[in-house]
């Protein structure tokens, strides 16, 4: 294995690791990204705590996993504050973080929070009413199938990371 899989397996396994112990798959995806490859920062890995499960947790809005990578490659893609200020309209961001939705939609066929439950649960749960919530975790959400999206997620964007920083 040479050191860019050894470098894109640890961003898989920390990711899964943080959302299989601590939750916030948004969270889970940009620290495991900081934390190898250096990009992003404390700030943005708070602000995403937000955008777990689907978005405030109501499971409507875009996985947080992929919204996680999506912030690392704008981390490393996007337009500047500077930029933004002057108007500058030039962005490259999109080419990339494309590459990362392709590869989400190819895997998991969805971008929703609920369709991947329903993808992966085979139903969907209401993460802000406690009862349902307990389902969710016993179907194994933090067991395994949350922290592989959030590998996958975490991986892919790494990779794409990787290969703009050549």
């Amino acid at each position: 294995m040479d050191s860019r899989d050894k470098i894109l397996e640890k961003v898989y396994h920390l990711a899964y690791k943080y959302e299989a112990e601590r939750g916030s798959c948004p969270q889970c995806v940009l620290a495991a990204i900081y934390e190898v490859l250096d990009v992003g920062n404390p700030d943005t890995i708070q602000a995403a705590d937000a955008m777990a499960g689907g978005t405030a947790l109501t499971t409507e809005g875009t996985c947080g996993a992929l919204v996680g990578g999506l912030l690392a490659i704008g981390s490393v893609a996007g337009r500047t504050y500077k930029d933004f200020s002057t108007g500058e309209r030039k962005r490259r961001v999109f080419m990339y973080s494309k590459k990362l939705y392709d590869k989400f939609y190819k895997e998991y066929e969805c971008m929703r929070c609920k369709d991947i439950h329903k993808k992966l649960f085979g139903r969907t749960f209401n993460l802000l009413d406690p009862k349902d919530y307990s389902e969710f975790e016993k179907a194994g959400a933090h067991v395994d199938k949350c922290p592989a999206v959030s590998g996958n997620a975490a991986k892919w964007a790494a990779e794409i990371i990787l290969d703009l920083k050549k």
